[in-house]
């Protein structure tokens, strides 16, 4: 398994090379006094490992990411500084490899390379072609990769002695399983405001007051800033454009292949080795030995290996009227010569074609290039738009030379309505000031915009007297949940005397078997969790925003430690956590082999390999 491992791995690595486009890397080679980054002990860090490492971090972070990243930005955010470390922890675990001997003879790293699927042909078996091409691209010599195999077994010898000991006690599971998958029975009733028997009362000056002085958020105005702004929306141009015959045509035209689809055929294709092993296959399969799946399995593949998904007569070649002649689904060609070998094809489906007219499109098109149109005009107008602001122009000018929508708006953080709705325009209203001019903006649908600040209120607590009857229905609100609760809390001592919500009006509702991450309907989401941690038998009353709920807590059932889900569920999280402590122990391993052995870097050398980066 530790072998199979090790393969697979190095395999990934390799592709990883050559996907990254490391065929260049040759022109760069950190050699004579440049060839070392630094060394632990005994071993050196080869620059042009770091340099491999590095530039494979950076193209998997863009993929991640999607974003492209320069150098500044990897140094930022300390991606260089990981790359050297997991550099330096390797190096460590090779370091102790040589010092005590460990090492591999080349009859393992044969059937290690033999193994990798990177290196195999179209028979499924290694090919020495495949082998020399794949090391070409990446930029590896045989020598140089036979050599990193040889230390990435020897190193999995050594980290696999380190962690073979590695095991999770049960109790350490079942403890925790008992605790996860614990379930609670219990009965609930919800009052809502409306079954308040004692309405609240108009509140005293002292304690209306006390409600204004403890809720200042509650009456603060936000930060208001009065703004005054140009707008050109295309969609106001869009209908004064006229789209030419000429124009419909071309755009029809340049898209012909969406809307003049031919006939398609749902392919899935088998290579062989020979024709011979062609032939026998479709004879196996005349013969009703075999069917298509059970030939894809033989061959060691998955069936979507064999999927070419929907394909063209001509996107087939040479094989394109074998397959075309084929007229039942599921039935399967003649071997067929393809320019990867002799091949068995199976029709899976017939696409009828498909053909859109000009007609059936002309509003959608027309529409597209109006659209296109009119953003094109915008964008022309900016400079002339920035012109006349930097020269002085305002924005009521601007707005009458050229007839664009002048407004304004009183703009607080949160307000979307309108203009507002466009992330740009909230961006630059956050944080414009009186001071600044107002600058033309492109928006995301190619309208644009200009703003200007007229004035700015500083958020302020309004007096008492401008939010009286806020302040009294707040009051008010709070005084009936607290009303409402007292009510609920009478409610007990009934309980304990042997009635029921039920007895006493309420809806009572049980729940059984609910877990810690349950969530009750019309319940607050505290409200599970509040339950957990009540006593069998016990009633409590728990406060919502809306009303309040009374709550026994019927019954704890433990965990089923020996349901075959338990045990699933029990073996896949030793395992998970067999392998994290394992990755942590060798963690452990290598930093403690790294203080042991000696660290010493080369900033010189590891600042050359960084800047061949842009």
């Amino acid at each position: 398994m530790a072998a199979k491992q090790v393969s697979r791995t190095l395999g990934w690595i390799l592709m990883g090379l050559v996907m990254v486009g490391l065929v260049g890397f040759g022109a760069t080679n950190f050699g004579g006094s440049l060839r070392s980054v630094g060394t632990v002990g005994d071993t050196e860090i080869d620059a042009d490992r770091y340099f491999r490492d590095l530039n494979n971090a950076l193209r998997s972070f863009e993929a991640g990411t999607g974003q492209q990243i320069n150098m500044e930005t990897a140094r930022a955010i300390g991606l260089d500084q990981q790359t050297l470390g997991r550099l330096i922890a390797t190096v460590a675990l090779e370091n102790e490899t040589a010092r005590l001997g460990i090492s591999v003879g080349d009859a393992e790293i044969r059937n290690q390379v033999v193994e990798i699927d990177s290196f195999k042909g179209v028979s499924g078996t290694f090919d020495r072609q495949a082998y020399d091409f794949a090391l070409q691209q990446s930029g590896l010599t045989a020598r140089e990769f036979e050599a990193s195999l040889r230390d990435e077994v020897a190193r999995t010898i050594l980290q696999g002695a380190v962690t073979s000991g590695v095991v999770m006690q049960p109790a350490y599971t079942t403890t925790l399983y008992a605790h996860a998958r614990e379930e609670r029975n219990f009965t609930w009733a919800a009052l809502g405001l409306d079954a308040l028997e004692v309405q609240p009362a108009t509140p005293t000056d002292d304690e209306l007051a006390a409600y204004y002085e403890a809720n200042p958020n509650t009456f603060t105005l936000p930060q208001t800033k009065h703004l005054s702004y140009v707008w050109l929306d295309p969609e106001t141009i869009i209908p004064t454009i006229e789209v030419s015959e000429e124009d419909l045509q071309a755009l029809y035209a340049a898209r012909s292949e969406e809307y003049q689809v031919p006939e398609r055929r749902i392919v899935e294709r088998l290579v062989f080795a020979t024709g011979e092993d062609a032939q026998t296959a479709v004879d196996r399969l005349t013969a009703g030995e075999v069917d298509f799946e059970a030939l894809v399995a033989e061959r060691g593949l998955a069936l979507a290996d064999t999927d070419m998904g929907d394909v063209t007569q001509a996107a087939l070649g040479d094989a394109g009227d074998a397959v075309f002649a084929l007229i039942e689904p599921g039935s399967v060609s003649l071997p067929v010569n393809t320019n990867l070998g002799p091949a068995l094809f199976r029709m899976n489906a017939i696409l009828d074609a498909q053909e859109t007219t000009l007609d059936q499109v002309r509003d959608d098109l027309q529409g597209e290039l109006a659209a296109d149109a009119a953003r094109r005009q915008v964008e022309a107008l900016i400079p002339e738009f920035d012109d006349l602001l930097a020269g002085g122009a305002t924005l009521e000018e601007l707005a009458e030379i050229h007839g664009l929508t002048l407004s304004t708006l009183d703009w607080s953080a949160g307000a979307s309505d309108g203009i507002a709705a466009y992330d740009s325009f909230r961006e630059i209203a956050s944080v414009i000031t009186v001071e600044d001019y107002p600058e033309v903006t492109l928006m995301s649908d190619s309208g644009l915009f200009a703003l200007r600040a007229d004035s700015i209120d500083a958020p302020r607590l309004q007096e008492l007297d401008e939010v009286r009857d806020q302040a009294i229905a707040g009051w008010k609100d709070g005084e009936a949940l607290r009303l409402l609760t007292l009510q609920a809390d009478a409610m007990l001592e009934k309980f304990a005397a042997g009635e029921t919500p039920a007895t006493l009006g309420l809806t009572e509702i049980q729940e059984e078997g609910q877990t810690r991450d349950a969530f009750i309907d019309g319940t607050p989401p505290a409200f599970v969790t509040d339950v957990f941690d009540m006593t069998v038998g016990n009633w409590r009353v728990m406060q919502d925003a809306t009303g309040v709920i009374v709550v026994r807590l019927d019954a704890v059932n433990a965990a089923d430690q020996a349901s075959d889900d338990a045990v699933l569920v029990k073996e896949a999280f030793n395992e998970q956590m067999a392998q994290e402590v394992a990755l942590d122990v060798q963690a452990a391993f290598s930093a403690t082999l790294q203080t042991q052995a000696g660290i010493t870097l080369n900033r010189q050398v590891i600042d050359a390999v960084n800047s061949q980066f842009p």
